[in-house]
């Protein structure tokens, strides 16, 4: 039998592979002392995905370091961050949530008769945590709820008074759950400084704060439960996790922003302690890292491929998954996940919609656009005026594009730059090329015609997502149809602003990094 480890070796398992702590000393102090209590809680929204992981592997942690450990499911403040949980839905989705995490925990190991699971609605209504919160609203201004609730609550132009409770009620469960530390992701710290400064005057104690970093998604943005493309759902079935991992981005030798080569360093390999990469004998055969830094390495410095990484990524997430996807083929989970996520209602093909079906919504979230590096650049065989490209935008391969650009855009130009792709149209053949997506372009109004391309910020990747303001959180269609002319009737509204920023009915075009824009073309139009 091991003995029991010490404070400092508790101190390492507890913060290893975080971004941040605040109340180091006061952790050192305590783990001195007796066990940490600690918790970490997430709001019951959207299906919980893979970067679910994340957490949970922190949690083995935690354990090991002999912490005591609560897991909130926050059904409250899933409805009152802008009702991505709706009132009806509550229920359903807190106990979708139950078992799927607790499904989790057991894939990787984790004992759950040593966690205490909480609802938030377990204690969050009472008289005593209502009156608190009443005391808290008496003291908190509005710019710091707001500020406090920047990064996680749902940014909207028309923010409801329920966004501006959340942070006040995140800083309540410390007290009402009797913890010593709250874990969190990073995009959670604002949340932790507004708890630290406002729970002492209530005469409750400043708590210590636990923070991962965010891991990217598979398009190299963060991980969401709300951008189809950047996640693998947990009951995603094995060619669906392939698809996934085939299109995710993992560009040779780049280790930033990288989502798959994040997964490894914050899931697989503190589970495991190691982690094999899977190859052919012809390319060297098998090789087993146990530490991660070696494998960070031989990545950027390309020993390793990243075909081999992800095929490698993919056996062992399929090993956390067929637990997860076991214990959810019984009838009554089936039952569960259908009734907390119902399919939205669609009229059948021909139907122009009934009583019980609502227009289809035009929204640019439907546009899969995305920054793209070019790769090569040719002129069309078959045509003067075109260019043929291979585009990288994340994917395991680049695509190729054909452009109508060779009397606007010099070739040299075009080489090796970063540029603004939409990647939903449907393939088409030009003079017998078939093109895989339209560089987006800036025109002039009037005659003679400017053509210049659309500049994402400095710093993009390939394979960013490219949002219109407001509009971040929506699903792209996997393809656009045709017939229906989402792409046109949402093209009639892009312009190019005053200040060359490229906009839809007024609102910008946006990457993670800022704005995307167009050098010269006041005013003129996006094609």
């Amino acid at each position: 039998m091991e003995p029991a480890p010490g404070p400092q070796e508790k101190y390492q398992l507890i913060t290893r592979n975080l971004q941040e702590v605040l109340g180091e000393d006061k952790l050192m102090a305590i783990l001195k002392e007796r066990e940490l209590k600690i918790y970490w809680g997430t709001a019951t929204t959207g299906k919980p995905h893979v970067a679910y992981f994340v957490p949970m592997s922190k949690i083995a942690d935690f354990l090991k370091a002999g912490c005591e450990v609560t897991i909130l499911f926050a059904d409250l403040h899933a409805y009152l961050d802008n009702m991505k949980a709706p009132w009806e839905l509550l229920e359903l989705r807190t106990r979708y949530y139950e078992h799927v995490i607790k499904a989790m925990l057991e894939s990787i190991g984790v004992p759950l008769e040593k966690l205490k699971f909480v609802r938030g609605t377990d204690y969050q209504l009472s008289k005593e945590y209502t009156l608190d919160v009443y005391r808290l609203s008496s003291v908190v201004t509005q710019h710091d709820a707001k500020k406090a609730g920047a990064e996680v609550v749902k940014q909207v132009e028309h923010p409801l008074l329920s966004g501006l409770l959340y942070p006040g009620l995140q800083a309540l469960d410390e007290e009402y759950l009797k913890v010593d530390a709250q874990f969190g992701g990073v995009d959670q710290r604002k949340i932790f400084t507004f708890a630290e400064k406002y729970l002492p005057s209530l005469g409750y104690a400043k708590r210590v704060h636990l923070m991962n970093p965010m891991v990217p998604g598979l398009t190299g943005s963060k991980m969401s439960s709300s951008e189809e493309d950047s996640k693998i759902d947990l009951l995603d079935r094995k060619e669906d996790v392939k698809k996934k991992l085939k299109k995710a981005f993992c560009e040779p030798g780049n280790v930033e922003n990288n989502g798959v080569l994040s997964f490894i360093k914050h899931v697989l390999f503190p589970l495991k302690s190691e982690f094999v990469v899977l190859r052919e004998e012809k390319w060297g055969g098998n090789k087993t890292y146990t530490a991660y830094e070696a494998l960070e390495k031989d990545f950027a410095e390309q020993v390793v491929h990243p075909g081999d990484l992800k095929n490698s990524v993919e056996v062992a997430l399929n090993k956390l998954l067929d637990p997860i996807r076991e214990k959810f083929n019984c009838p009554e989970l089936k039952k569960l996940s259908s009734a907390a996520y119902p399919t939205p209602s669609k009229a059948k093909p021909g139907e122009k919609g009934t009583k019980n079906s609502e227009p289809e919504d035009v929204v640019p979230s439907r546009l899969d656009i995305r920054v793209g590096k070019v790769i090569s650049v040719e002129k069309h065989p078959d045509a003067d005026s075109l260019y043929v490209e291979k585009i990288d935008v994340g994917e395991a391969e680049p695509r190729t594009v054909v452009s109508g650009l060779v009397h606007f855009v010099p070739k040299e130009q075009l080489q090796d730059r970063l540029v603004v792709l939409l990647c939903n149209l449907k393939p088409q053949k030009m003079r017998g090329v078939e093109s895989q997506g339209m560089v987006l372009c800036a025109s002039s109004v009037g005659e003679p015609r400017q053509v210049e391309l659309l500049d994402p910020p400095a710093g993009c990747c390939a394979g960013e997502r490219v949002y219109v303001e407001g509009y971040e959180g929506g699903e792209p269609d996997e393809e656009l149809k045709p017939k229906k002319k989402v792409f046109e009737k949402l093209q009639a509204d892009f312009c190019i602003s005053e200040d060359c920023v490229a906009q839809w009915k007024q609102r910008n075009f946006l990457t993670k990094l800022g704005t995307v824009s167009c050098k010269s073309l006041k005013g003129g139009s996006i094609s």
